[in-house]
């Protein structure tokens, strides 16, 4: 079987594009598509030959790829990808629009709707420089909404990191989805039930992750906080803080498993559409204190994994943490949860069922349990 991985674009290190570095691990003889890719700012692919599409070849397409998003639905159907038997995209915009063999199969692990042409104001909020240019935005925007809903049919399958995701897939698309939590690299986080004063998050310093309700939240409560990471919004956030805050801006990837293991909680104040921080945090043995809608309705416990707190203000985070500080938390189960629910290999079991049932054969199970190998 013939297998391409292709992504929306491989200019960043996110969530997404962990989730698309699992993939690729896991499919290690699969060809892998993107529109733009820049190794010095994305996940390591190794020797990987990556395969890009016309926008590779401009210059400021790595830099402003955001000002190039009319362009790239066009760039993802120039894509010829007739030989493969399989097509896995990963995508949150266009890399879904793909086009396909007719009895190929395309399943699409969807990480969100493309949020910036429905959910456009908020979109503006995080990136307030593009406001300036609202009314030309919008005309362009709605050229792309009915190109988006287009392209959104071209997958056989949606397979949601959510049930919000899964929803949204309905509503917007008019596709059906099934939900697989996305996994976490959990070989990658270290445990332990000896926890220092602090808490952490861990979140770009963009509006809609609400980094400004834990600022408030903290000042008032006087406790020592740390942040990672950094955004547009960081210099708003520093001059907010008071001096039990301490913002440390990007970490290496063991610093940051190191800060998480020894947290006493993780903060996350955003409405996410899925979340891999909280499960990170888990693994490390360490509650999280979430705002209690989205993503972590999949990942979290209520008193067990993590505190969840009901209105997104800086109230409400307070009495959270207040209430959480009090509890006697068993950090040995909080991580046991995160290794059976979302650990590498249980994502892939449930993956290979699904690509078994698709296609209607165990042996393809076998075939990819034999790739599977081959990367160890």
């Amino acid at each position: 079987m013939k297998i391409a991985l292709v992504h929306d674009y491989l200019t960043q290190r996110g969530g997404a594009e962990r989730v698309f570095e699992q993939l690729c691990n896991y499919f290690p003889t699969a060809d892998v598509y993107t529109s733009i890719y820049d190794p010095k700012t994305t996940i390591d692919l190794g020797d990987r030959q990556v395969n890009t599409t016309f926008l590779q070849n401009i210059p400021a397409t790595r830099k402003y790829f955001r000002l190039f998003a009319p362009f790239y639905y066009a760039a993802f159907r120039s894509l010829n990808l007739k030989e493969y038997d399989l097509i896995i995209s990963s995508s949150s915009s266009f890399a879904k629009g793909v086009q396909k063999r007719a009895d190929a199969i395309h399943i699409c692990f969807c990480h969100n709707i493309t949020r910036f042409l429905w959910d456009t104001n908020t979109y503006l909020r995080e990136y307030g420089a593009y406001s300036l240019l609202q009314p030309l935005i919008e005309l362009v925007f709605k050229i792309m909404r009915r190109q988006d809903f287009v392209y959104a049919q071209s997958p056989d399958y949606y397979i949601a990191n959510s049930t919000t995701v899964a929803q949204r897939i309905r509503d917007v698309y008019k596709k059906e989805a099934i939900v697989i939590n996305y996994p976490i690299a959990d070989h990658r986080f270290t445990f332990s039930d000896q926890k220092s004063d602090y808490s952490l998050v861990c979140s770009r310093h963009i509006s809609y992750k609400r980094l400004d309700i834990i600022v408030e939240a903290f000042n008032f409560l006087g406790l020592p906080l740390l942040i990672t990471g950094d955004g547009p919004k960081m210099k708003q956030l520093q001059a907010q803080a008071h001096d039990n805050i301490k913002f440390l801006g990007q970490v290496s990837d063991l610093e940051r498993c190191n800060l998480m293991t020894k947290a006493r909680f993780v903060i996350v104040a955003a409405l996410e559409d899925y979340g891999l921080v909280p499960i990170e945090a888990n693994a490390s043995g360490t509650p999280v204190i979430a705002y209690g809608a989205g993503g972590v309705m999949d990942t979290q416990i209520h008193g067990l994994t993590g505190f969840l707190f009901e209105q997104q203000n800086a109230e409400s985070l307070i009495n959270a943490v207040i209430k959480a500080k009090e509890m006697d938390w068993n950090y040995a189960k909080i991580r046991d949860h995160a290794i059976a629910n979302f650990s590498e290999s249980v994502f892939f079991q449930k993956v290979e069922q699904k690509i078994g049932e698709i296609f209607g054969s165990t042996e393809i199970i076998k075939e990819i349990n034999q790739t599977a190998n081959k990367s160890v």
